[in-house]
């Protein structure tokens, strides 16, 4: 959407020179580059066009795919390099950087992730064709948009204990609460005051891509040359998703879906949506707790750690020879936590322990009673008492339920305002050939 007046411009020069020749006294240069489009003060040169296309396209076949339709490819790269303009733009007055310390370290991470050195990770890159300068400015460039989106969007959505709890609530009845899907999206977007004949429009479109699917077209294609997604240059993938991380309006949408399915037409207000699932699985997120008790004998000044240990044979003896394990413990240990509960230590999770705690825990059979060993705190001995699988604690209910919750918040609200700052930003197609006509 164009504003109605022309932002004052300082142009970058329209063509760009480098090097010079004296030639009898005069200068002559080269023209290599010509602006294309104007996004509000900034300018896109053809050859940054050519190059993010490029740069595009390489990863896009480095993921495995392929690029069958440049001038779709263009366009979705176009859209895409308006919307991190404006953004950057945005970032800038804002005066979010990112230093060349903290590129370093994320750069430094992706290559660990993916278990590479640097110069490893830089040598892949060169053979996908990327170049690792571009790599090093698009990485850059994303940083900075994500911390301009966190401070815009993420900082500024919030989560009431009450939302928690209904989402826990609306969980404890849903079947497929913890069902992980994988989707595939095309978004058909609609400005934020958007007329009866743009919303018209939107929905003729995104009916005319439907019956497209439904005739065979391919889902990934049609998303890189129809979506307004920000997914669009991924062939739409949103990736895998638990149900409760989805939009409400999606969940219904792809209910009565099985794998290779394609939704129909689902209006939002960012638009019109198509979903196809490529898979989904349930999984119940099943932790392993563990009940033990223990006598902890702390070693001092009066006791070395050979007279602890000797003090915790004794007990254990003592034990096996019928004594309570609970009374010795309520006597004899030092952890005040939990003597007065007979050495109870309750139902614990993974990492509730030291790690040297949770080794001999997790070796021992039920009603086992350990050897003496020494922690950070002591000498102990252990008698386990227990192990359960449960299907997720309170707590880690809770944190889940406002993860997924901001989530889905923070999608919502992400795309309106990249859906604003769009259509609020200037843009002139100084090259007409390069007018999207309808993507938007």
């Amino acid at each position: 959407m164009l504003s109605i007046c022309k932002p004052k411009i300082i142009l970058r020069l329209i063509f760009i020179f480098t090097g010079s020749l004296l030639i009898d006294g005069a200068v002559a240069m080269t023209p290599l580059d010509s602006i294309a489009i104007i996004v509000n003060e900034d300018v896109i040169t053809k050859n940054e066009l050519a190059e993010k296309a490029g740069y595009f396209e390489n990863q896009i076949r480095a993921s495995g795919g392929s690029v069958s339709d440049r001038e779709s490819l263009q366009k979705q790269v176009i859209e895409r390099m308006i919307r991190d303009k404006v953004q950057l733009q945005k970032a800038a007055q804002l005066g979010i950087q990112i230093d060349d310390i903290s590129l370093n370290r994320m750069i430094d991470a992706m290559a660990k992730n993916n278990k590479m050195t640097m110069s490893e990770l830089r040598a892949t890159l060169e053979q996908e064709g990327i170049d690792f300068g571009d790599f090093r400015t698009q990485t850059r460039e994303e940083l900075i948009i994500q911390e301009l989106q966190k401070r815009m969007v993420a900082e500024k959505v919030n989560v009431t204990p009450q939302e928690v709890q209904q989402f826990i609530e609306a969980n404890e009845r849903q079947t497929n609460s913890r069902t992980e899907y994988h989707l595939l999206h095309i978004l058909v977007a609609t400005p934020v005051s958007a007329s009866p004949e743009d919303i018209q429009q939107a929905q003729n479109k995104a009916e005319q891509l439907y019956e497209q699917l439904e005739q065979g077209a391919d889902f990934k294609q049609l998303a890189m040359r129809e979506s307004a997604g920000s997914n669009a240059l991924n062939g739409g993938d949103l990736g895998r998703r638990k149900a409760n991380e989805l939009p409400e309006l999606f969940l219904n949408a792809i209910e009565d879906l099985t794998t290779g399915d394609v939704s129909k037409p689902v209006r939002s207000a960012s638009g019109f949506h198509l979903l196809k699932v490529i898979g989904s699985n349930s999984n119940a997120e099943m932790v392993t707790q563990t009940h033990a008790r223990h006598i902890l004998i702390k070693t001092s000044a009066d006791r070395d750690d050979e007279q602890a240990r000797e003090t915790l044979l004794e007990l254990k003896q003592r034990i096996e020879d019928g004594e309570a394990f609970a009374d010795l413990a309520n006597e004899h240990s030092e952890d005040p936590g939990s003597k007065i509960k007979g050495g109870d230590l309750g139902w614990a999770n993974p990492g509730t322990f030291v790690p040297a705690f949770e080794r001999v825990m997790n070796s021992l059979s039920i009603d086992e009673i350990s050897a003496p060993f020494k922690s950070e705190f002591g000498w102990h001995i252990m008698q386990l008492l227990g192990r359960r699988q449960v299907d997720m604690t309170a707590s880690i209910m809770e944190a889940k339920a406002m993860q997924a919750i901001r989530k889905r918040k923070i999608d919502e609200e992400l795309r309106l305002w990249l859906r604003k700052i769009r259509d609020e930003a200037y843009v002139e197609y100084v090259d007409a050939s390069l007018r999207p006509g309808d993507i938007r």
